[in-house]
């Protein structure tokens, strides 16, 4: 009877060993993460000691694809909360304070939210963080909205896009896809 038992242990352990390996890791997602620097590519340029500026903001987001559906009024409803982005919540980081729409913003992490029209953006800046979608999106916890002004993209973008543009002072926060591209300025 110990041997048997103990065989079965020996077993036992073996498949325990077997399952553990052959754990999968997760697929790929749809709408992959990807992140964007001010100044633009702040990593690369720190690496090669060629950072001519401190880093002053990043911004963290899932790029979901236009894959043959209309974005702006269709799959983004007008006048509705957007989560700006795909998955987790669009998150920006400032590593000093800026201004806004005219509003000081400390430095921190917060989410960024988007309530999208034809001519121009809601752009909200949320405490809130490490949240998904926009499902508990809490108005009480914004720190500024602020208006963003709206451009048409000659060529249709099939990744969204969010990024970076120096201007005096300051920069413009980018957000472009399909045929709309959103420009909300940030200075210092």
């Amino acid at each position: 009877m110990r041997k048997i038992t103990g065989l079965l242990l020996i077993f036992q352990f073996f498949f325990i060993y077997l399952a553990a390996q052959n754990t999968a890791a997760p697929p790929a997602d749809k709408s992959p993460m990807d992140m964007s620097y001010f100044p633009v590519n702040y990593p690369v340029l720190k690496i090669q000691d060629k950072a001519s500026e401190p880093l002053a903001a990043r911004v963290v987001y899932s790029r979901p694809q236009r894959a043959g559906r209309t974005v702006f009024g269709g799959l983004v409803k007008y006048g509705e909360l957007w989560r700006m982005g795909a998955n987790e919540a669009t998150e920006i980081e400032f590593y000093k304070s800026v201004k806004i729409g005219g509003k000081k913003v400390s430095k921190g992490r917060y989410t960024l939210y988007a309530i999208v029209n034809e001519n121009d953006w809601t752009i909200i800046i949320n405490k809130e963080t490490d949240t998904w979608g926009a499902f508990k999106y809490d108005a009480k916890k914004d720190v500024v909205r602020a208006t963003a002004s709206v451009k048409k993209n000659e060529t249709p973008l099939e990744y969204l896009s969010i990024y970076f543009e120096k201007t005096t002072g300051g920069y413009n926060l980018i957000i472009a896809w399909d045929t709309v591209k959103a420009s909300l300025p940030v200075t210092f």
